[in-house]
């Protein structure tokens, strides 16, 4: 395989064979994550047939939408995966940022008080919450207040401090982001996300907890619902739609705060019993059940490229060997020009527009440029082999998806590859 790799795809052997030696290496770390992706398998299945799924489910309806039995049956399923009461899953929530919108706008009122303890939420939110722009329709132009706390200032040596602070401000909902967005921390694993949640909720037991579940799912055997959180949300073109759902979010918690959310999607007193699903339950329904095998491809691909970069002498979160909960790999490349030549690399390495070059643009809801290489079947959808980051210094970027490992580990040959050819930049020797 290594000679059609260098024949076709023009690689160096020194490429070649640097990642064929970090495969090795990571022969044990594959199996364990072969193993979560066995039991979160078995959840997605039990799920379904214990909901009794038949393919009359997967039949159109019109109008309104009364009576979808495809609709019901999914968000029965997607409750039951992610051990919840209730869960929202519909075509017309448009991505992440809008499922994540939805929870926002419902559940907090005038005069509420939002309080972020992972630090700043990811850039989108910024103009959603108020700490960017001034839209009429923020949280900040609605009255609704907002703190946030970093994660190192509510846990520091496992001790957690700042308790009473917490109580002071007394908010109506704690927010906590799972993944990195683009900051170059951690993703929050469950255990740790359980100590969180049950501390606070000591403090402030009526609080509601939220979770941006972006990017997490399938990555460990629990979600966060499982460990206390009340409501969750995220986007189908990411991990739960295996790579088939066509578009869509999802939203799962507590039953009384899924309607107060589908309220808000559809109206007071429409709540969740209206909406078509435009013949989407087969995709949705079948992208979750080909999930973990998906994600736990898109995992092995971030490890590949985590213990190759850190070889080569570069920052990287997660390192290898750490344990992870969330599908991104943050690499720390120091320069515009490698930040450029990365994602060119990974998106020549893509089934659709391999022939174009990413370039930095001004993408709604960002602050900075963001530079974006994403040539998937699913226009969006990052669980799909991509690699983006912003514009600005220390210039990190984020790869994550790949349907299958050896996609994954093509973007990361052709990655290297570029950032070979960048004049006096030698990276498999540096």
């Amino acid at each position: 395989m290594s000679d059609f790799l260098k024949e076709k795809y023009q690689l160096d052997p020194g490429i070649v064979e640097l990642v064929e030696a970090s495969e090795n290496s990571l022969a044990s770390i594959f199996l364990g994550r072969e193993k979560i992706k066995e039991e979160n398998q078995y959840k997605v299945i039990h799920a379904m047939q214990k909901h009794n799924l038949s393919d009359q489910h997967f039949n159109w309806t019109t109008g309104y939408g009364y009576n979808d039995l495809g609709r019901e049956k999914t968000e029965a399923i997607f409750a039951e995966i992610f051990d919840t009461e209730d869960a929202l899953v519909r075509p017309n929530i448009v991505n992440g940022t809008h499922a994540l919108s939805l929870c926002l706008s419902a559940l907090l009122s005038p005069g509420d008080l939002m309080l972020s303890v992972t630090g700043a939420p990811y850039d989108t939110l910024h103009e959603l919450i108020g700490l960017e722009g001034s839209y009429p329709h923020s949280l900040k132009n609605l009255n609704i207040k907002y703190e946030q706390m970093d994660l190192d200032i509510i846990i520091k040596d496992g001790n957690f401090i700042n308790s009473a602070r917490i109580r002071e401000l007394n908010p109506k909902l704690v927010y906590l982001q799972r993944s990195t967005g683009y900051s170059f921390r951690p993703a929050i694993r469950i255990s740790e996300m359980e100590k969180i949640i049950q501390h606070i909720k000591e403090q402030l037991p009526h609080v509601i907890i939220m979770v941006d579940n972006c990017y997490g799912e399938f990555i460990e055997t629990t979600e966060p619902t499982s460990v206390g959180a009340d409501i969750i949300a995220g986007s189908l073109i990411k991990n739960p739609g295996g790579g088939i759902a066509l578009t869509g979010g999802y939203i799962a918690g507590k039953s009384n705060l899924v309607e107060l959310v589908s309220q808000r999607l559809t109206a007071p007193g429409i709540g969740k019993e209206c909406g078509l699903t435009f013949g989407t339950t087969r995709s949705v329904l079948q992208g979750v059940f080909l999930a973990p095998n998906v994600v736990s491809e898109a995992v092995k691909g971030a490890i590949l490229a985590s213990h190759i970069f850190n070889k080569l002498g570069y920052s990287v979160n997660p390192e290898p060997n750490e344990a992870r909960s969330d599908i991104i790999q943050a690499i720390c490349l120091n320069s515009p020009e490698k930040l450029m030549a990365f994602c060119k690399g990974v998106q020549e390495a893509a089934p659709v527009d391999s022939f174009v070059t990413p370039m930095p643009w001004d993408m709604p809801g960002y602050q900075d440029q963001v530079i974006m290489a994403a040539g998937a079947f699913i226009q969006g959808s990052s669980i799909e082999l991509s690699a983006d980051g912003p514009m600005r210094p220390p210039y990190h970027v984020y790869y994550q998806g790949g349907l299958t490992y050896a996609h994954s580990k093509l973007g990361i040959m052709k990655a290297l590859q570029h950032l070979k050819e960048i004049p006096k930049n030698d990276v498999i020797n540096q």
